[in-house]
């Protein structure tokens, strides 16, 4: 993808993190009360090798997805400020670490969206490849199949999202690269930075003469790059820096 190409406005590329979708009800899982921190073993959860290996882990894997709030989760501010700058005919590309699905919920186009850790709204069989949705798997366990398997060949089903101990989709990686270089404003919100390769994206924009601002509660690795860095709440923050880069008061 060539993302627009010629275009007179700037591409304005943008990095989200967990931090965006808290205000919808999501818990933030990497932050200093996430859910990592206070329930480390929640990791093999979502963690390859053990989801493989360990019935019982998929078996609690499947109560977490069908108790999951990114189910019930509606966007929020912050993803509709996103929807409202693209609207308005800025260039906008957005570049997710989240599974939520919502920024495409919140008027997105799916072509604009680079889900680098996958969707959390599908599945696919490891073994066949044979794909669905999580919401079909999730109705399967809520009828009793504690690990439903595939209909198509009997494999262990998991959902779309990028585990623990699995790449990132190389082409996804490598148009989110393209994005980052051809970008001049780059937008990181609601992430730490610390997670690779994800996180290098910073670097390299500010490395190919992007505007690098910071939208994230506590400092990350990337805040010397910054040509601004913003500490307030999301919600507030976002909203009101889109609509500055929308009126041109955001330079390039």
């Amino acid at each position: 993808m060539n993302p627009d190409e010629g275009a007179r406005r700037p591409l304005v590329a943008l990095l989200s993190g967990a931090g965006i979708s808290t205000d919808s009800g999501i818990p933030d899982y990497r932050g200093p009360n996430g859910l990592w921190r206070r329930d480390p073993d929640a990791e093999k959860l979502v963690t390859y090798d053990f989801y493989m290996n360990d019935p019982d882990i998929r078996r609690r894997s499947w109560l977490m997805r069908r108790d999951s709030p990114a189910f019930r989760a509606r966007p929020n501010a912050a993803h509709e400020a996103v929807v409202r700058l693209e609207r308005s005919g800025v260039p906008v590309r957005v570049i997710t670490q989240n599974v939520d699905g919502l920024h495409q919920a919140a008027g997105m186009p799916d072509r604009k969206v680079l889900e680098l850790h996958g969707s959390a709204r599908t599945v696919r069989c490891v073994d066949c490849g044979e794909g669905g949705t999580m919401a079909d798997a999730v109705a399967r366990v809520e009828a009793g199949e504690d690990d439903p398997p595939c209909r198509a060949c009997g494999g262990i089903l998991k959902s779309g999202t990028v585990m623990f101990g699995e790449s990132l989709d190389p082409d996804v990686l490598a148009e989110a690269v393209a994005i980052t270089r051809a970008c001049d404003v780059f937008i990181a919100v609601g992430t730490s930075l610390q997670v690779h390769p994800a996180a290098g994206l910073a670097g390299l924009a500010a490395e190919h003469g992007a505007r690098l601002v910071i939208v994230n509660a506590e400092p990350t690795p990337y805040d010397e790059l910054a040509a601004e860095v913003v500490r307030e709440p999301i919600g507030r923050a976002l909203p009101a820096l889109l609509d500055r880069l929308a009126s041109g008061a955001v330079g390039g």
